[in-house]
């Protein structure tokens, strides 16, 4: 699955917030959160998720004593903030009132409890998450607005929520701290950042930013639209990936800061001199573009899919910024497939929506591409088709919570890009230079589909004669032959079938 269950992302945004609580109404079997957090964030300290086990007991006597009792006992064991009660998809089934739960336990606990307004068969993580968060945001914020406690005036200096910086986010944290800095550079506080390490007591104070930063479409832009409608606040939802989109990013915090210092004392900015200097100084993509050994690049295809914010951003950083060919360019948001076809047209031969791995396996063993660039499954894709491939989105592995600094955000971003699709492409001589020192089995033969290689068979003769030529003709040899043996029907491939099939892709 490329995005989990809905109640993990309802999960995730709980356990970003400082001191909110997640109940999970679950099976045995669901509760592997706690798990997967410790393990892929390696943090000692986070307010673990807990679970009200659906048993046999509960299946008999029904799920309120004891949903409400975990509510209770732990707002007096952990005195939370605000705790979250979300079901499972496996639990739903039951059909049971949570919400009337939730309002027996509100009435007796100190804590704000609220339910999850999730429909766990219609939306993925992605979207539950996105859901959750303009949920609590406003919980909060309509609470203050009915008790007259809210303030109604911008803080004095230009500032801005970022929304959407969460647990478990691909690169989250780096591109959090890039974030910071590039912010610093421009003289623009940081109002609040929500969910990660916020504060569900502190959302009353959103509404003081000047402006808010969404740089994921996946999760924040809810929360965006809706302080928009209700408060009047604009957003920039352009993800700064890329030099491209980082210039006009700048651009867009730009024209915000200077059409509400027209209503205050502060002075109009220009950012351009910075845009040049950090374009040129500090990121080294717009040199490396130009360079002999970005050029060699030039031509070779490519596939690219992920989320709709990396997939769409790194598709123009490869055609517009590095003169790479992006065959085919896909995501497995479907919920966001319209803005993401907007985004990349013309940048692309091909767009693929779907969410199926089986598929997009299946496209890129067709299309042949030299490189990759998408999620873990895309990696292990590749890893069978002999295909290199650059991660660039989640879902997310141990792999992708680096100890260094990698962000993908920003000016270093733009470095951390150029550097892995580089580096994803076989250069040079590399693959005969493995050849020679035997980094390759030369000897056994990998076929290069994914689920249509059912039924094929080299001979002993065929294999002979494949291994009889150089490794960088060799795949391309062995994936037109089995093309052709599968156009015409023939299972067992002989000498006679490739010299055929050399004559057929020559004419």
């Amino acid at each position: 699955m490329y995005a989990g269950p809905a109640h993990i992302g309802t999960l995730r945004v709980a356990s970003s917030f400082k001191n909110v609580h997640a109940i999970m109404h679950a099976p045995l079997g669901d509760d592997y959160f706690n798990v997967m957090r410790s393990m892929l964030e390696r943090e000692r300290d986070f307010t673990a998720a807990t679970a009200s086990i659906v048993d046999r007991h509960v299946l008999a006597r029904g799920s309120q004593e004891r949903v409400v009792d975990n509510i209770l006992r732990k707002d007096k064991e952990e005195h939370p903030d605000l705790i979250i009660l979300t079901p499972t998809c496996t639990s739903s089934i039951l059909q049971e009132d949570l919400q009337n739960f939730v309002n027996r336990a509100s009435i007796i606990s100190d804590s704000d409890v609220i339910f999850a307004d999730v429909d766990h068969y219609q939306v993925n993580e992605i979207q539950a998450a996105d859901r959750t968060l303009e949920q609590v945001v406003r919980y909060y914020l309509d609470r203050c607005h009915r008790q007259e406690k809210w303030d109604q005036f911008l803080t004095d200096v230009p500032s801005v929520n970022i929304i959407g910086i969460f647990t478990l986010g691909f690169h989250n944290q780096h591109d959090c701290r890039e974030l910071r800095r590039l912010l610093r550079d421009l003289d623009i506080e940081i109002n609040q950042i929500i969910p990660e390490g916020g504060s569900v007591e502190d959302l009353k104070k959103l509404p003081k930013a000047w402006f808010n930063l969404i740089p994921y479409r996946e999760v924040g832009l809810m929360t965006a639209v809706y302080l928009n409608k209700e408060y009047g606040m604009p957003y920039i939802s352009i993800a700064p990936m890329g030099a491209v989109d980082m210039a006009e990013w700048i651009r867009q915090i730009q024209k915000n800061v200077n059409t509400l210092t027209l209503s205050s004392s502060n002075k109009r900015v220009d950012y351009e001199p910075y845009i040049d200097g950090q374009t040129r100084f500090v990121s080294q993509a717009a040199w490396f573009s130009r360079s002999i050994d970005c050029q060699n690049l030039t031509g070779k295809e490519t596939v690219v899919f992920g989320d709709t914010t990396h997939a769409a951003s790194i598709t123009k950083i490869l055609v517009r910024e590095m003169g790479i060919r992006v065959s085919c360019a896909g995501t497995y948001c479907k919920h966001d497939a319209e803005w993401f076809k907007e985004q990349i047209q013309g940048f692309c031969d091909e767009i693929l929506i779907t969410d199926d791995h089986a598929e997009v396996g299946d496209m890129i063993a067709h299309t042949e591409p030299s490189a990759i660039f998408g999620t873990q499954m895309e990696r292990h894709i590749g890893k069978r088709l002999d295909i290199p491939c650059g991660v660039i989105s989640a879902p997310v592995h141990i792999q992708n919570f680096p100890l260094g600094y990698r962000p993908f955000l920003g000016y270093e971003g733009t470095n951390q890009i150029a550097d892995l699709i580089y580096n994803s492409f076989a250069l040079g001589m590399e693959d005969h230079l493995l050849d020679i020192f035997g980094g390759h089995d030369t000897k056994e033969i990998i076929s290069k589909s994914i689920s249509t290689d059912i039924g094929l068979i080299w001979n002993p003769e065929s294999r002979l004669e494949l291994s009889k030529i150089p490794r960088f003709a060799r795949e391309k040899v062995e994936i037109n032959t089995e093309k052709f043996a599968r156009q015409k029907g023939i299972e067992t491939i002989t000498v006679e079938v490739m010299y055929a099939a050399k004559e057929a892709f020559n004419t």
